[in-house]
């Protein structure tokens, strides 16, 4: 039995949709490259200050520094996000399949150890009906 219309007005939140989608931060080169500058000119105790107006972590600005010590200017473009996968789609595909055969095959020598011992029970019993009934 459903319930009745309430009285009382409805208390449900309409979501923002600007708020709900989040993305990732990108940030170029030359600005990286600004807030190195700026960090560096920074005297001691101002870098807080500085990262928590860009709103950024102290570790961003290490691996910024570490990025532009090792490969120059150029290191602090990224293409991409995170690791290289180390195996292609059909490799991992593979690797299922193997993995789902070699499950398999056990499941079938299983089934077939039960049959021969079926085998085996029956005809033990079809001796000692046989030997019984003579």
């Amino acid at each position: 039995m459903p319930k009745p219309p309430s009285d009382m007005p409805e208390n449900q939140v309409t979501p923002n949709p600007n708020l709900e989608k989040r993305t990732r931060r990108r940030f170029t080169t030359e600005y990286k490259l600004k807030i190195l500058a700026e960090a560096d000119a920074c005297e001691h105790g101002e870098v807080g200050k500085l990262l928590r107006r860009e709103m950024l972590f102290s570790s961003q600005l290490a691996t910024w520094r570490r990025e532009l010590a090792t490969g120059g200017a150029d290191k602090l473009t990224k293409t991409a996000p995170g690791p290289k996968a180390s195996k292609t789609p059909e490799q991992k595909r593979i690797e299922q399949l193997e993995r789902d055969n070699e499950r398999l095959q056990k499941k079938l020598a299983v089934t077939e150890d039960c049959v021969s011992l079926q085998k085996k029970a029956l005809s033990m019993l079809d001796h000692s009906n046989n030997g019984s009934e003579q």
